[in-house]
């Protein structure tokens, strides 16, 4: 009796901590991502990124799946956004090419990184009515990490273009359904 009680309960809070575990490894990918950027392997930053977005889709698919939403959870997600979405894909394209472009490429690398923080802080304190306001900062850092592919291709103009309309789309009143 006293072994099952123990045992319920130890899976129980596994259970519950699951999807927490999986947003921590999300934010570490970030990290990665971060400091292989900052020496000079991009393309790894850039498969950094994207298996954080990987691991950013199944914390909430689980944490639903588990029942186990918590403010705890919802805080985290945000906070591991930011560094993966962020700060990550803003300094891939800022090493990759808009260090070419001097003050203005900086600017708009650190107002990337503004605007994300700013809509992640809006998105926590708004109820959830099945509709994002604004371009969420997963899909506007999937896109900046995407778009690294193509910098041999595009002219650096467009990189710079790129950030301020990803930065301004996720600070914008337009709603997008969630899927």
């Amino acid at each position: 009796m006293f072994l099952s009680d123990v045992l319920d309960y130890t899976l129980k809070k596994l259970k519950a901590q699951t999807a927490n575990v999986i947003t921590l490894f999300n934010l570490s990918l970030g990290g990665f991502a971060i400091i292989t950027g900052i020496n000079g392997q991009l393309n790894l930053s850039l498969l950094l990124i994207f298996l954080a977005a990987l691991a950013d889709r199944f914390d909430g698919m689980i944490a639903r799946k588990f029942n186990c939403e918590s403010d705890l959870g919802k805080q985290l997600d945000s906070m591991s956004d930011i560094i993966s979405f962020g700060v990550a894909p803003a300094l891939l394209i800022y090493q990759g090419i808009l260090f070419e472009f001097g003050a203005p490429g900086t600017f708009f690398t650190v107002f990337y990184i503004g605007c994300g923080a700013f809509r992640l802080a809006k998105f926590n304190i708004t109820e959830s009515n099945g509709y994002f306001t604004g371009l969420p900062i997963t899909a506007a850092g999937c896109l900046a990490t995407l778009s690294f592919l193509a910098i041999p291709h595009i002219s650096s103009v467009f990189f710079l273009f790129m950030m301020i309309v990803l930065s301004l789309l996720m600070i914008s009143p337009f709603k997008l359904k969630k899927v």
